[in-house]
């Protein structure tokens, strides 16, 4: 099991020093959410799709600028988007922030990304809500190819462009992409197009559920699911709750184990102690 650390549930001011505690205890991942934009009112139930209420007022980063300063002062933690809203940019700008923020963290970027759960954000950007998905499928496969290829044109439904120069390309060669979403559609653009998947809003018990729906997409196109990471979303789990996960199929945890962002250092001490500390995390 490995275990990345929540950033998106603590104060902006602390996230150095929490990543840096984090690199060095062991852990294997850091994590940002990212949006874009936030209406002033948010219409609707984000819980319809998976999601907890959101408070619009929080603020909003770019993920790939705090991923490259975080990489800057660590050594070896892992850095990940949880989730990059992919379609609502052009893939040429995504591909471009991935690729330098994996050249300056020396390949350690893990690219989370996401259809988007808020029509609002879509319509702000004045980009079609109900074709996201397939908008999302397309620039997937733009980005493979520019991170890739040395000579790269497209023509589909979303992009089209004749032939491209994309340089520099990223440090490692096959940039991890986790696909987020609980869906059929998400689990079925995880087999076809991802590393990994990371359910959003989980139990095990929909957890193993989701995993066996994969296996089975997975078998569709002739592909095992051990290619694939399975990353969970929980706050703290206690040692028999790391133990269901596993059993339910998941190979990461994102944790983050305080209730207030001021106890946020101590309680990932403590957390890497009931795990043991000192060992692969």
């Amino acid at each position: 099991m490995k275990f990345g650390i929540d950033l998106a549930r603590c104060h902006p001011s602390l996230w150095l020093e929490l990543a840096q505690v984090s690199d060095e205890l062991g852990f294997e991942s850091l994590w940002v959410a990212e949006h874009v934009i936030f209406p002033e009112k948010i219409r609707g139930s984000p819980a319809e799709s998976g999601h907890v209420d959101v408070d619009p007022s929080l603020p909003l980063f770019d993920p790939f600028v705090i991923l490259a300063a975080l990489g800057a002062k660590t050594e070896v933690i892992r850095l990940g988007t949880n989730v990059f809203n992919i379609g609502l940019r052009h893939p040429f700008v995504s591909a471009r922030a991935v690729a330098t923020a994996d050249i300056l963290s020396n390949g350690r970027i893990e690219f989370g990304v996401g259809v988007g759960w808020l029509r609002q954000e879509w319509d702000a950007i004045e980009l079609d809500f109900a074709s996201r998905g397939a908008r999302v499928n397309e620039a997937i496969d733009i980005c493979r190819s520019l991170w890739s290829d040395e000579i790269i044109s497209h023509t589909g439904k979303f992009f089209n462009f004749e032939s491209v120069v994309f340089n520099p390309k990223p440090a490692q060669q096959r940039i991890p992409i986790h696909i987020g979403g609980d869906s059929i559609h998400a689990l079925r653009r995880v087999a076809r197009r991802g590393d990994g998947w990371i359910g959003m809003i989980q139990t095990p018990e929909t957890f193993m559920a989701a995993v066996h729906q994969l296996e089975r997409e997975c078998g569709v196109i002739g592909r095992h699911i051990s290619e694939i990471d399975r990353t969970a979303i929980i706050k703290y789990p206690t040692l028999p709750a790391i133990k269901d996960w596993e059993r339910a199929g998941a190979t990461r945890l994102i944790v983050s184990p305080w209730a207030k962002s001021s106890r946020a250092i101590e309680a990932v001490r403590s957390f890497a102690a009931m795990i043991g500390k000192g060992q692969q995390l």
